[in-house]
């Protein structure tokens, strides 16, 4: 019963653990990201996010979205990691293959998002606005090509996730020595 209560409260550990990863990594990811397109948050993302932008500092802004954006992605992801390792012998072996599971994640997509913006700047960024759905962007783009590529890297970081929650599961499964049929 002991090992049972340290087990539970693991899987609370790894979950908060894995949204504070995800924060930190939205963070850092969007204050990358603003360099290349500043109109992508302050003429959609502040506004998608109700952050006013005179509120706070530029890049306090941007890290708060990029917090937002990806905290309860993480704590999803911890979630899912920390129950499926329930099967472990104990708390320890649980903390050490969950951490290496959102390692797997996050480090699967970054290589998504890198591909992501190869996939904007070489084959859609050069497209006409027409070629888009308007509904997402502004009409007083200015650098619409940078704006573009930023937005192909969000939207491949978003599959990247998924994927990688899909990797992190698999290696997760893998370790748990499940007897050979």
């Amino acid at each position: 019963m002991k090992e049972l209560i340290k087990k539970f409260f693991t899987v609370i550990i790894i979950s908060i653990l894995a949204a504070l990863i995800a924060g930190i990594y939205g963070i850092l990811h969007d204050q990358i990201t603003y360099i290349i397109s500043p109109e992508y948050y302050t003429k959609f993302k502040f506004i998608q996010f109700n952050i006013d932008q005179n509120q706070l500092s530029t890049r306090v802004a941007v890290s708060l979205v990029g917090s937002l954006a990806t905290w309860w992605f993480g704590l999803f992801l911890g979630f899912i990691l920390g129950i499926l390792t329930l099967r472990h012998k104990d708390w320890k072996t649980m903390l050490k293959f969950s951490l290496k599971s959102i390692y797997i994640a996050l480090l699967t997509t970054l290589i998504i998002e890198i591909l992501g913006f190869f996939y904007g700047f070489f084959l859609l960024s050069d497209r006409p606005k027409s070629y888009f759905n308007s509904s997402f962007i502004p009409e007083n783009i200015i650098d619409f090509k940078n704006y573009i590529i930023v937005g192909c890297i969000h939207n491949f970081g978003y599959i990247g996730g998924i994927i990688g929650l899909i990797l992190g599961i698999i290696y997760s499964y893998k370790k748990m020595g499940f007897p050979q049929k």
